[in-house]
């Protein structure tokens, strides 16, 4: 990805390339499989995973969305109220042997992107997993006959470095990492790194972080703008180019269960997911 010094310099004040309009793919599958994963609450993985997934999908992509936290939030944010009415869920994949990933996956109402949902029985699988046998390998196997079906598996991780998280760095080929522009949220960026590379070493060697992406930022206050500089000076070019502003548009588009491509298509953090979806296909592409 070849940046021209003499472009305008965006956000991260390195000069931003262009990313070309993807091209329409003749066939599907198979999947490359993304973990969106951060062990702090509230910087935006959620949003993320929603946003991003509906971007590729506009792109012409198939996506399947794993809601893999408990509380269920990117079950409620694609609108499939409350997760505790749902008789399937993400739970009964992990642990019955004859439940398969299509007696539970939902469509979203997006078009060529599918949720595999989830709700508080979750919470439970993580303890039923400790005396499974190749216990952080659950998941992998579980999705194993979906790869084929889609081009992106985005997995939305819960706040924690937990078994769950586990068993989505272990099926994962790539670790997306939204970052809050904010000082706190920089500092506990260590322990993820820890573990990604624990990771990397005895479970999945294969795992890369494909981008850090500076989320709620707000480019009017100087706070920001020093976290987001500290986060290109440790990350270098792994931090993406495409930053997500803060904008009361995104808890909007949740409680109206839709993704801001739809909500507002033309709203500035609908655009700021189409760049980054861009971004990352020609980042993804270069990997292969």
């Amino acid at each position: 990805m070849e940046t021209d010094p003499s472009r305008a310099l965006g956000p991260t004040q390195r000069p931003v390339p262009e990313f070309p309009e993807p091209e329409p793919l003749a066939e599907h599958g198979p999947a490359r499989i993304v973990a969106v994963c951060n062990q702090k609450g509230g910087v935006g993985k959620t949003t993320t995973t929603i946003n991003l997934g509906a971007a590729l999908a506009e792109c012409g992509r198939r996506v399947l969305l794993v809601d893999f936290d408990p509380q269920g939030a990117l079950s409620v944010g694609l609108g499939k109220g409350d997760p505790r009415q749902l008789d399937l869920t993400i739970h009964n994949l992990l642990l019955e042997r004859d439940t398969e990933w299509e007696d539970i996956v939902i469509e979203t109402g997006v078009d060529g992107m599918d949720l595999l949902p989830s709700n508080i029985d979750l919470s439970g699988a993580e303890v039923q997993l400790v005396h499974e046998v190749g216990r952080e390998y659950i998941l992998q196997s579980a999705l194993k006959s979906a790869v084929a079906h889609y081009d992106y598996i985005l997995i939305d991780c819960q706040p924690s470095l937990g078994l769950l998280t586990i068993n989505a760095l272990a099926a994962a080929e790539g670790v997306l990492i939204p970052l809050e522009c904010e000082y706190f949220a920089m500092r506990g960026v260590a322990l993820l790194m820890e573990t990604i590379e624990k990771v990397q070493g005895r479970i999945n060697p294969d795992l890369v972080i494909d981008g850090v992406l500076g989320t709620m930022y707000d480019s009017r206050t100087l706070h920001t703008r020093e976290v987001l500089g500290r986060i290109v000076e440790a990350f270098g070019e792994k931090v993406f180019h495409t930053v997500i502003n803060r904008t009361v548009r995104f808890p909007d588009a949740t409680v109206a269960g839709e993704p801001i491509t739809f909500f507002d298509p033309n709203s500035m953090g609908a655009n700021a997911y189409r760049s980054l979806a861009r971004e990352v296909l020609v980042r993804w592409a270069e990997m292969e």
